[in-house]
């Protein structure tokens, strides 16, 4: 009997990881996606590399939070309440990604971990405050930090790196020499090549930075439980990853890179910044950062902090502030055209509705926060009340 649940629980740990493939691909690399940087099959490859690197090096510290540290005693960790917890993680999960929204996963593997420990009496609420606290003010300093660039920052962060994407091939094969070596193509300009290059590291460390939190969202309670090795379950829970990615992670993908906010370069640069740093930096102190809210309510913030920008933006040169005009803003230093999104006359911006969605985003805010009381209130609740899995 203990073998079949041994495998019942790794089924569901695929099940969850592969949720999670599909509902953090879209942040990490939604931006990328939706300026046409790369495409969703190179999004999702990187993807799985960068989240198997963060899961297999920080990735440990997050796992012990949610495995040994929110509760009082491991014991609650049972064969049959690790199938239970981990069923309503993937199912909660599920439920976002099939709304297209990414849920936040951080947020679903704690509430079901918590709602398991309120009914045997062992949560420790000293962590779990500390969690909760992280989960309020994170996505806050995202939303206000992306809203003042957008308001006040963002016209000459995009004079700088606004990128035109040239025709043809960003990359080609110098096959000049005995070893082929990756070039600029014929029409890239150097400008171009680098802040490319910029926004896809930029994702790849948002990969990297869910890796670190998230993996422990699908294998925590069977390595707490010692039912399968540390090592053994990020191998397992990354590979699950990879599959959501390639999978039900190109929808989360159209959702965050075009129906959410207008997000050119300039705008992915922002959001994959403000984003990674956040989430980097809670992982490191072993909280599991709400990683798919962080970024969400990043380009939110953005999205708002440009559409509300009623005031002349004035641009910096040789230290003093001048008026800055939709002419001056057509080229950059080289003489290269810049997108239009740049333009700094009040009258000449886009309209509210082309930089901010308020009804994509009253339903992912909604979803991000319905999704995690489910599986916290289901997992209670099945506890509590259903004898064969009462503790």
């Amino acid at each position: 009997m203990s073998q079949i649940l041994i495998g019942l629980g790794v089924l569901v740990v695929v099940f969850v990881g592969y949720n999670i493939g599909g509902s953090t691909t879209g942040p990490a690399f939604g931006p990328a996606v939706g300026s046409a940087v790369i495409s969703k099959v190179a999004a999702a490859a990187l993807m799985a590399v960068f989240f198997f690197v963060g899961a297999i090096t920080l990735g440990r510290r997050v796992v012990e939070t949610l495995g040994s540290d929110l509760v009082t005693s491991t014991a609650i960790f049972t064969l049959e309440a690790n199938v239970v917890v981990l069923f309503f993680i993937g199912g909660a999960l599920f439920i976002g990604n099939y709304a297209g929204v990414p849920a936040s996963t951080s947020m679903t593997a704690v509430g079901a971990i918590a709602g398991l420990a309120l009914s045997a009496g062992a949560l420790n609420w000293t962590e779990m405050s500390q969690i909760m606290a992280w989960w309020i003010v994170a996505p806050v300093i995202a939303f206000w930090v992306s809203g003042v660039i957008g308001r006040y920052f963002y016209p000459r962060l995009n004079r700088r790196v606004a990128l035109v994407q040239s025709e043809g091939p960003l990359i080609e094969l110098d096959r000049s020499g005995a070893v082929p070596r990756p070039v600029p193509g014929p029409n890239t300009t150097r400008r171009e090549f680098a802040g490319t290059v910029i926004v896809v590291a930029i994702g790849c460390l948002m990969a990297f930075s869910s890796g670190t939190s998230n993996i422990a969202n699908a294998i925590a309670p069977l390595v707490g439980s010692d039912t399968i090795g540390m090592n053994e379950g990020i191998v397992l829970g990354s590979a699950a990853v990879a599959i959501g990615a390639f999978t039900i992670g190109r929808k989360t993908l159209d959702t965050l890179g075009n129906d959410l906010t207008a997000l050119p370069l300039t705008a992915s640069i922002v959001v994959a910044t403000v984003s990674a740093t956040i989430v980097t930096l809670l992982s490191s102190i072993g909280i599991p950062a709400s990683f798919v809210i962080v970024a969400t309510m990043s380009i939110i913030g953005l999205g708002w902090g440009r559409a509300t920008r009623t005031t002349t933006v004035e641009s910096m040169r040789d230290g003093e502030p001048t008026a800055v005009s939709p002419a001056s803003l057509a080229a950059d230093e080289g003489g290269e055209e810049l997108p239009d999104i740049g333009e700094e006359n009040p009258e000449e911006l886009p309209s509210a509705g082309e930089l901010f969605n308020p009804s994509t985003t009253v339903r992912v805010v909604l979803m991000q926060n319905v999704v995690p009381v489910i599986a916290t209130v289901a997992a209670y609740l099945t506890f509590t009340f259903v004898p064969v899995f009462g503790l």
